[in-house]
């Protein structure tokens, strides 16, 4: 039996070409993952997945990773992404979760239940940097994938644009830590709020700069977080303690490595 020829996608292709060639292979419904909020020490991290529909219906004008974009353009790419999409779906990971089950293991979790939440089974999954397992059809880890595959980069607004809109939620429920401006990420002003106020239940005790001001550093990431310190429940605010803050990670897809969770809480590269 003859092996069918390799297909090679170049990168300059445009963004839409993946997507097409896969089509071309049989694998109609195509669907992207991404996330957002990696690298934030506030907020839940949100997950999305997309199937576009085929030929000029699923090319959405100015559509682009979602940190490439102006606020105002992700808000009006995300309606038309909500309004073409065959299937969309959406899933938010609250800090506390974070907290208590890893960063990588929920960022894992989030992208396998909104792509088991599709409407339209797919028939290929593209992810964003990371492999997921579990899923009953075939998939591919896509290095920058929200530049290089239209279904993640819908995926990346979808996750984007639900996430910010939580965040200046909570920013009315604890106005002194900016969460409306830098969304959670670590930013001069966020740091300098933490220093002054400590952190909320909203933030994750997990990462090391929260834990710093919080004097809970010498724990493990997995036992920093305070009793009282879920959503639902209430919770004192914690004193500077005088430590270094941390860096929290950068929002960016990287690809899988031989390392826990426990050093990605930490800042650690992976």
């Amino acid at each position: 039996m003859l092996t069918p020829p390799r297909t090679v996608v170049r990168r300059e292709a445009g963004l839409y070409a993946l997507e097409r060639a896969l089509q071309r292979r049989g694998f109609r419904n195509v669907a992207g993952a991404d996330e957002a909020g990696r690298g934030a020490c506030a907020g839940p991290l949100v997950a999305a997945a997309a199937v576009l529909p085929e030929g000029r219906r699923g090319e959405i004008d100015g559509l682009a990773d979602s940190k490439l974009l102006t606020p105002a353009s992700r808000e009006r790419i995300y309606e038309q992404v909500v309004t073409r999409a065959l299937a969309y779906a959406v899933v938010v990971i609250p800090a506390d979760e974070v907290d208590t089950r890893g960063l990588h293991v929920c960022n894992l979790a989030a992208m396998r239940r909104a792509l088991a939440s599709l409407d339209t089974r797919p028939d290929y999954v593209l992810t964003d940097g990371f492999g997921v397992d579990g899923l009953d059809v075939p998939g591919l880890a896509v290095w920058k994938g929200d530049r290089v595959a239209a279904c993640v980069a819908a995926a990346s607004v979808l996750a984007k644009v639900t996430r910010d809109r939580i965040m200046v939620e909570l920013d009315g429920t604890f106005p002194d830590y900016g969460f409306a401006e830098h969304k959670g990420y670590i930013t001069a002003e966020h740091t300098a709020a933490l220093r002054e106020h400590g952190p909320c239940r909203e933030h994750r005790f997990s990462y090391v700069n929260v834990a710093a001001v919080s004097g809970l550093d010498g724990l493990p990431p997995r036992s920093r977080r305070p009793v009282g310190a879920r959503p639902d429940e209430p919770m004192e605010r914690f004193g500077t303690s005088g430590g270094t803050v941390g860096v929290a990670l950068g929002e960016q897809p990287r690809p899988p490595a031989p390392v826990g969770e426990d050093v990605v809480m930490e800042g650690g590269v992976r």
